[in-house]
């Protein structure tokens, strides 16, 4: 039978508050698909033609989707599944994870297959959901003290088999939603756990920055949930930075496609190169960076250069990557400096002064996040680094827009507030700083400062 999100078990713990004035706001992307809309286009070129049908249909889909959304922020509705858990006498501790099936239809959520505490259902895209929502909970539980996406213990909700032959997962401001992929090139979207993990961050940042979903701000928005993505597949496996591949969607590709994965956050631009799919086009220093009108500014193709600012910094660290890189990141997310408009740069002198913070202003941790930033192009104390043309010119593939030179300095999505210098030493403008950086009062829920990690194993 069918369960609708007024169901209980849809129903989220916390205030909703700030997802609901996000979402009337209007200021976050109506929908995030991990596969990039440059990818599909590609297919509805190159393809044959049930690939062509299944990306062309995919991309109209995404589309209704995000005009469904704006739409809706337009005039100040909120979600329906932001309805109070508390408020039907419903309390637990952990994750609440629900999991419906669309039935190959576009209804959502569709009908309920297995919630929380529920035994397997003997479906591998249902129970990949179960298990991936979960250790993605997991991770923030452990790592960051946060309680669930909104830090309230809000309901995990996630719909398989949604539409046919559709190409992408999403996040919709309410719920997880997978297709099966076209089962030629892509395999179901629920296989690659830091897809999941990457869906779900998006909530996260939604909650915490309601990052414009555009340019700079919008590729840092990808950027954030690609590294938290990459670290729920880590912790999965228990696997330190140093060992890990540091590949996003890594088994999404059938073996038709000549690739590894979706990106690579070691080698930005290297995850593929196929007859259907094209070239990855992520750069992986400013130096290469696209401007383009297309992906919405190039928020899929340009977060490869904080990408690789995080790689850079964890596998630097050693370790587990959320001990140290992702809890300087995390509190970065959460310091009241963060903006909606934040570019790299802003976002790159945030994540140093978070780092002098927790660890101090000569620590290796400030000299990993500092030393990573610069070899990506971006030199967080204000002096631009050069390579070949240098950091100053930013140049590009033309992608759906105009080749063009930028000074990245100049991004319209940094302040002059944001873009102010820090300084690089101790004394008051240092403790300004610290001061500064301190994550956000909470107004419901868990803390999420503490930064507790799990217990480092050999």
């Amino acid at each position: 039978m069918g369960t609708s999100r007024q169901d209980p078990r849809h129903i989220r713990r916390g205030s909703g508050k700030r997802s609901a004035d996000r979402w009337a706001t209007g200021t976050h992307c109506a929908c995030q698909g991990i596969l990039p809309p440059y990818v599909l286009q590609q297919i509805t070129l190159n393809g044959n033609e049930r690939q062509r049908r299944s990306a062309g249909t995919t991309l109209l889909l995404d589309q209704s989707i995000r005009l469904a959304r704006a739409v809706s922020a337009a005039s100040g509705l909120a979600p329906p599944a932001l309805a109070l858990r508390g408020a039907a006498g419903i309390e637990a501790e952990g994750p609440d994870r629900v999991i419906s099936d669309a039935q190959n239809t576009q209804d959502l959520p569709g009908v309920l297959v297995r919630a929380e505490g529920d035994p397997e259902t003997g479906d591998p895209a249902a129970d990949e959901a179960y298990d991936g929502l979960g250790a993605t909970y997991d991770l923030f539980a452990e790592a960051f003290d946060r309680d669930s996406i909104d830090g309230a213990g809000m309901s995990l909700l996630g719909t398989v088999h949604y539409d046919e032959d559709y190409d992408n997962a999403f996040w919709d401001g309410v719920q997880m939603v997978f297709g099966d992929g076209d089962g030629e090139l892509f395999n179901r979207f629920t296989v690659a756990v830091d897809v999941i993990g990457h869906e779900l961050m998006h909530g996260v940042t939604e909650q915490e920055a309601g990052l414009i979903y555009w340019q700079q701000s919008g590729a840092l928005n990808e950027s954030l949930s690609d590294a938290f993505g990459s670290m729920v597949k880590q912790f999965v496996a228990s696997e330190k930075a140093e060992d890990a591949d540091w590949l996003i969607g890594e088994g999404l590709f059938t073996d038709q496609v000549q690739g590894v994965a979706l990106r690579s956050m070691a080698a930005p631009g290297t995850a593929y190169d196929d007859p259907v799919l094209g070239k990855d086009p992520q750069p992986g220093h400013m130096s290469d960076y696209v401007v383009t009108s297309a992906d919405n500014g190039g928020v899929h193709i340009n977060s490869g250069i904080p990408n690789h600012a995080f790689y850079l910094t964890a596998t630097t660290l050693q370790g587990y990557s959320w001990e140290r890189a992702g809890l300087i990141w995390y509190e970065a997310l959460l310091s009241p400096r963060m903006t909606s408009r934040m570019g790299f740069r802003g976002f790159a002198r945030l994540t140093a002064s978070t780092a002098r913070r927790l660890y101090g202003a000569d620590s290796e941790e400030a000299l990993a996040v500092r030393n990573a930033w610069s070899a990506v192009g971006i030199d967080v104390l204000g002096q631009r680094s050069r390579r070949g043309r240098g950091l100053g010119a930013m140049a590009g593939p033309r992608i759906g827009g105009h080749r063009a030179v930028v000074s990245s300095s100049e991004s319209p999505w940094i302040s002059p507030k944001q873009s102010a210098t820090p300084t690089s030493s101790g004394g008051e403008g240092e403790k300004r700083d610290q001061r500064a950086d301190r994550p956000r009062a909470r107004q419901t829920g868990a803390g999420a400062s503490t930064g507790r990690g799990r217990t480092s194993k050999s």
